[in-house]
């Protein structure tokens, strides 16, 4: 018995679990969400904290300054030629720039070319400092979106609007001609005037005109006063020599 006992004992631990599951801290959830009461709601809400508001609005503020950063030496090349090249034109043009296709761009810029314009394609950030500090400053609400400047040393305003009556993705929104600043109609009333040396000639035709109709009234009175005392003159000879008696007869009767 003492065998099977022991034998048993045997038996029963050969045949024990190998993995045991044990419990190590473990425990079943007893708090689940609960709403929160509507008065601590309303006392969360009263106590909540705001930020006080701007007193302007931070699109409204300037923006920081940019001198302490080190300026890039392609950004003043950049400048300088678009100071010279206001600097050496007569008539500069702001238009709008829609993408186009590199060979309409190309005939674009060979048409304007032939009437002695140039397309400059410059970025907001390199112009808008320029115009700042020149007589274009006038330009700078026009340079919102992405543009181009049509410049050139003679007032072509008529072969300008011809090149872009043909090119829908250019639009004209204003330009500087002679420092006068136009908009889109002023350009069109001004290429509609004759050229300048028709308006000096027909300007100098005018003032002669003036002059020499100026110059006929003061001449018109003090020769007809002439011709009037002409005729009294010889009216005063015919009368005298009606009345006066022939030689003759006065020394007879004598």
């Amino acid at each position: 018995m003492a065998a099977l006992g022991g034998g048993g004992t045997r038996w029963r631990r050969a045949w024990l679990p190998a993995l045991q599951l044990l419990r190590r801290g473990s425990k079943a959830v007893t708090r689940h969400w609960k709403a929160m009461h509507f008065q601590r709601q309303k006392l969360m809400a009263v106590t909540e904290y705001l930020p006080p508001r701007p007193a302007l609005p931070p699109r409204c503020l300037p923006r920081p300054s940019t001198q302490g950063h080190q300026e890039d030496g392609q950004a003043r090349v950049l400048r300088r030629q678009v100071e010279e090249t206001l600097r050496g034109s007569r008539m500069v043009a702001v238009c709008q720039y829609n993408s186009m296709p590199d060979d309409d761009v190309a005939m674009f810029r060979h048409y304007l070319r032939r009437h002695n314009i140039h397309v400059k394609f410059v970025l907001n950030e390199i112009v808008r400092p320029v115009l700042a500090q020149s007589k274009f400053r006038n330009l700078l609400p026009l340079f919102v979106c992405r543009n181009i400047l049509l410049v050139s040393p003679e007032p072509r305003a008529r072969e300008m609007l011809r090149v872009l009556k043909g090119v829908p993705q250019v639009n004209l929104l204003g330009a500087c001609i002679d420092d006068t600043i136009l908009s889109r109609r002023g350009v069109e009333n001004f290429a509609q005037l004759p050229p300048l040396e028709v308006s000096q000639g027909q300007t100098v035709a005018a003032l002669s005109l003036l002059s020499s109709q100026t110059s006929s009234l003061l001449q018109r009175g003090p020769a007809h006063l002439t011709a009037l005392l002409d005729e009294h003159i010889r009216r005063l000879r015919d009368t005298g020599t009606a009345t006066e008696p022939p030689p003759g007869q006065s020394t007879g009767n004598q």
